[in-house]
């Protein structure tokens, strides 16, 4: 679910009914002028119900992700890792115009089965503190120190099984996972900001398509763009697209941007099979989730 903006609620409902035993409860959504309106997971055939589950978060998850995230963390049903998420819990109804224009109001707000708030605290008279909250995570530490999420217990809950968790805004993970800034540079935001790295990986799999096409497990393709050092070639590649060549900067973030010219180019031939394995070596959160599913099934 990072990275996941939301959805449709009732495709939040459907995803959650896979994991979730029918009868249990979801979601509801409340308001002042709208009574209690519960959402319970009705399907009683699935083949995920009995599989250990691992969601994983981070402050780009909002609305929809975070029903789901929540109604797995409040029905005792998985593992939630990451960070915090956004805290959108707004549900808003469309009412059409006579122009032909829309307005959408705020009617109440969703709730995970526990009782815990989205929706994040929100003052109506200074929306700049609302649209900032997520950078202001950067500045208190909450995205690097999980002792900087301070957890009132006022809004302190209680799942079935027993495990305490938090509301106040947004879903806090089981696990925890500090963002990696370690690869970060001027370089990086660059030629991430500009799609460099895909734009090159594409092109490079075009060109060497008939040899790259013989290598049919990623581990081997890895190795051989390794030994064809094109990061090298990257770099030349960037400078011609205007990018200045800072080698403090490059040398910062070669270790993750090597990973992702390599991930790209190895996904032009084998698709997603050959991407996802390279992309997560350099992924902190899926490999702590690893973590996790493997000391359960020992």
């Amino acid at each position: 679910m990072r990275g996941n903006p939301g959805g449709l609620i009732e495709s939040a409902v459907k995803m959650s009914e896979m994991f979730i035993n029918a009868g249990q409860l979801i979601v509801f959504t409340e308001g002042s002028e709208r009574p209690r309106f519960e959402y319970f997971s009705k399907s009683t055939n699935s083949d995920f119900r009995e599989m250990e589950l691992v969601i994983l978060i981070d402050e780009s998850s909002a609305s929809a992700s975070e029903i789901v995230a929540g109604a797995i963390q409040d029905n005792d049903r998985g593992t939630i890792i990451g960070r915090r998420s956004f805290g959108k819990g707004f549900v808003q109804e469309q009412y059409m115009l006579a122009d032909g224009s829309a307005v959408r109001i705020t009617v109440s707000r969703y709730h995970t089965p526990t009782g815990r708030c989205i929706q994040k605290p929100y003052n109506r008279n200074d929306k700049t503190e609302y649209f900032n909250e997520v950078n202001m995570r950067y500045a208190n530490g909450e995205m690097t120190h999980k002792d900087s999420l301070h957890l009132s217990d006022s809004l302190r809950f209680v799942t079935p099984a027993g495990k305490i968790v938090y509301g106040g805004g947004g879903i806090s993970p089981d696990i925890f996972v500090p963002i990696d800034t370690s690869g970060y540079s001027k370089f990086y935001e660059r030629v991430s900001r500009r799609g460099l790295t895909y734009s090159y990986a594409f092109n490079y799999a075009d060109k060497n398509r008939k040899e790259l096409t013989k290598i049919t497990d990623y581990k081997e393709m890895q190795k051989f763009l390794l030994k064809k050092n094109i990061f090298n070639d990257f770099v030349e590649y960037t400078v011609k697209n205007g990018i200045p060549k800072n080698t403090d900067d490059i040398n910062i973030s070669r270790p993750i941007v090597e990973n992702i010219l390599i991930a790209y180019t190895v996904k032009n031939i084998l698709n997603d099979a050959g991407y996802y394995p390279v992309i997560n070596q350099k992924d902190l959160t899926v490999q702590k989730a690893v973590e996790k599913l493997n000391r359960v099934s020992k």
